[in-house]
């Protein structure tokens, strides 16, 4: 007995010794650790702990690096700048809170990085912005949400909306996190919550790596409220993480957002990860002035999102070279101020004049570009149409669709549903759509009409489709090719009633061939207007 008693006295001894000693057990595995409350800070929510954390900041820098060391309690902070070589850790249990005085903070950054290397945030510790709204009639008006609100207004819907809190005489609302011009970065484990603004906004940065990170966003308030906000950096890998936001989950920017010049956003990886967005999951941003390339996105799951994936240019940029896979896609219509409209895939050139309904400007830079681009392996749920949107000045190029299969559905609470095809290319230029299924479920519109419609098209190949239009009885056809300029129709399907399985449009169409087609369950397979010209359509091998 009296052995197994000092056994158990020092087991208990030991395990007293590592928890009183975290600080240097940490210090001896990865440099001196600076704790935030040998420096002042109390851990306490009510008291203000700016001074006290930069201090620590400071002094870890001036010792030539180490960790900063956020221990197990609550903190409430304004602007902290970090610096060089300094990690600043999240004990679990501490929470460094924004401070909603505007007074506390000296830029729109809870945390910032400027021209820094070899930092890192991490622990699994909480961020939290504090960030607060008001509900309130519309007092605005916003060109990008006019078509919303035009159909919100028509169909009842009270013009209701959220705005952040104090709007009218408020300057500031902070970034937890900003980076800028920055190099050798890491965010890992934290969760960030309640951003009154982008959550975590990097500029011109290297080497960037985020990893294991929850953030999170009221979705029916957080308006401004991104994840992660990538814009000009290079080598960014986003991975295992969740994000779970008001606005867009994560975007690419190419932009002068934050007074810089904007650079080309290039090289990034995402993967396995878990999405949701009040209006796009993933987004390549209309703020894009100079290019976002080499991007790959694989293993994401997009739930309770406005928009699914959304390809968007306003600002003359391009976007080429990305490959999007393995991706589950869930949409639904959310509030009329929000960007979206229950789209799972969504492209748009515009010119930023054209975006917002005025004349076009004397040195406004043309469309921009997207080219290079495939979505493979994609599972959509989603309540409005698939938009593949070139300009007329811009075509869409060289976009494969792959391995799609996409359940259509509305809802008819809003009462404004603009979907009429479930997918619906405009303006595009080599174009491959292959193995894609188009499914209809309920509740249905009576807006609904074909699975595909292709307009001022040129070099498509439709291989392996299979769908109808949205009511086999109603006469449209499942496929529509208006203006298409070469078509080569393969290996396609449609359900057993279907009146016409495609039907060919436009004096410009030309050059369209079905071979191969299992379409025997369409009461015919092609019906050409009045303007196509003979000999347009060639079949063979169709049964």
């Amino acid at each position: 007995m009296r052995k197994q008693f000092l056994v158990r006295t020092v087991l208990t001894c030991l395990a007293l010794q590592v928890l009183l000693s975290a600080s240097f057990l940490r210090a001896q595995a990865g440099g001196d650790v600076f704790n935030v409350k040998d420096f002042g800070a109390t851990g306490k929510k009510a008291d203000i702990a700016t001074e006290s954390i930069q201090k620590a900041i400071d002094t870890c820098a001036k010792a030539g690096g180490g960790e900063v060391y956020l221990p197990a309690g609550d903190y409430t902070s304004g602007t902290l700048h970090l610096r060089s070589h300094v990690k600043f850790y999240l004990e679990i249990g501490a929470t460094l809170f924004g401070s909603t005085a505007e007074s506390d903070f000296t830029t729109d950054a809870l945390l910032l990085g400027e021209d820094l290397e070899n930092i890192s945030i991490e622990g699994r510790g909480v961020i939290n912005g504090q960030s607060e709204y008001v509900w309130k009639m519309n007092v605005i008006d916003d060109a990008y949400i006019r078509d919303n609100q035009k159909s919100a207004e028509a169909a009842g819907v009270p013009l209701m909306r959220s705005f952040p809190k104090d709007l009218d005489h408020r300057k500031i609302y902070p970034h937890m996190i900003k980076l800028l011009r920055c190099k050798d970065i890491r965010v890992a484990g934290i969760s960030i919550l309640n951003s009154p603004s982008w959550t975590f906004y990097p500029y011109d940065c290297d080497k960037l790596r985020i990893d294991g990170v929850y953030i999170h966003t009221d979705q029916k308030l957080g308006v401004w409220a991104d994840g992660i906000d990538p814009d000009s950096c290079r080598d960014v890998v986003i991975s295992n993480s969740t994000i779970e936001t008001g606005d867009d989950a994560i975007v690419f920017y190419s932009s002068r957002a934050s007074g810089g010049p904007p650079k080309a956003c290039e090289n990034i990886t995402v993967t396995n990860c878990r999405l949701s967005s009040s209006s796009s999951a993933i987004k390549f941003c209309d703020g894009n002035e100079v290019a976002v390339r080499n991007v790959t996105i694989s293993n994401i799951v997009i739930t309770n999102s406005n928009r699914g994936i959304a390809f968007m240019v306003y600002d003359g940029g391009v976007v080429e070279n990305v490959i999007i896979s393995n991706i589950v896609v869930n949409t639904h219509r959310f509030d009329w101020f929000w960007w979206g409209n229950g789209d799972p895939i969504y492209f748009t050139v515009q010119r930023r004049s054209e975006s917002l309904g005025l004349p076009l400007k004397a040195n406004e830079p043309p469309a921009g570009v997207i080219r290079h681009v495939i979505l493979r392996n994609i599972i959509a749920h989603g309540q409005g149409s698939c938009l593949i949107l070139g300009h007329p000045d811009s075509w869409l190029d060289d976009i494969s669709l792959e391995i799609i299969k996409l359940y259509q559905s509305t809802d008819n609470t809003p009462g404004y549903d603009r979907s009429v095809d479930a997918m619906y290319f405009h303006y595009a230029k080599n174009i491959r759509v292959k193995d894609v299924q188009v499914h209809w479920e309920t509740p249905e519109s009576p807006k609904w009409q074909s699975a595909m419609h292709f307009e001022d098209v040129k070099d498509l190949k439709l291989e392996g489709f299979s769908g109808a239009p949205a009511k086999v009885e109603s006469g449209n056809p499942a496929v529509v090719l208006d203006q298409v300029d070469g078509a080569n129709i393969v290996d396609s399907t449609t359900s057993t009633g279907t009146k016409v399985f495609l039907r060919v449009k436009g004096a410009k169409s030309q050059n369209i061939y079905l071979h191969s087609n299992e379409i025997h369950m369409a009461h015919a397979a092609v019906q050409t207007d009045k303007d196509v010209k003979p000999g347009t359509v060639k079949e063979s091998d169709n049964y």
